[in-house]
């Protein structure tokens, strides 16, 4: 079967989100253009990390470039909360990604590669071989990043509380703490 790149170069929307009760959140990076979704799976760790990356990648931007390109030192604004578009379908479970400055555009370029079985390896940012991955493609001003930055840490940090003592997540019913020695607390 080919390969598939769902490429968003002007999306209306680009944002991570969740369906599920905390502790049993399935994470989805979802980008919509033109009345097209596509909505593709991945972990909270991966959301964190590629929120962090962007802002980093924001930030060598403007210091490098600042008088060539407006970039946002923070996101200023009205934070988009609304949940994820509807039908979420799932087009495939995100393996890999990349982020990237494209100095042409002015833009930056995010890419979610689906899981790779065969162990192969990820292709280059803008790759669009008829082998490989499938793969989404989104396009996003500095502004759109920065949002979908905070975006991302909001919903991320949104889940169970941490333990006070062990910093692991909290169940409704308590956990049992290795800092106590296995003694179960509650919350």
């Amino acid at each position: 079967m080919p390969r598939q790149v769902h490429e968003f170069d002007h999306p209306d929307r680009f944002v991570v989100g969740t369906v599920g009760e905390p502790g049993e959140r399935t994470f989805f990076l979802q980008a919509r253009q033109d009345g097209r979704i596509t909505s593709v799976v991945f972990e909270k760790s991966q959301a964190s990390a590629l929120a962090d990356r962007m802002d980093q990648l924001l930030d060598e931007v403007r210091e490098t470039r600042g008088e060539q390109v407006e970039v946002p030192e923070r996101f200023v604004g009205m934070p988009d909360t609304a949940p994820l578009d509807v039908p979420i379908v799932e087009e495939f479970r995100v393996g890999a990604m990349a982020l990237g400055w494209d100095e042409s555009s002015r833009r930056v370029v995010v890419e979610a590669h689906a899981v790779d079985e065969a162990g192969g390896d990820v292709p280059d940012i803008a790759d669009d071989e008829a082998d490989g991955q499938d793969t989404m493609r989104v396009w996003l001003t500095a502004s759109q990043a920065r949002a979908f930055a905070e975006r991302a840490r909001a919903v991320v940090s949104a889940g169970r509380p941490a333990c006070p003592f062990c910093s692991q997540p909290l169940d409704p019913s308590g956990h049992i703490c290795p800092r106590a020695n296995g003694y179960r607390r509650r919350s």
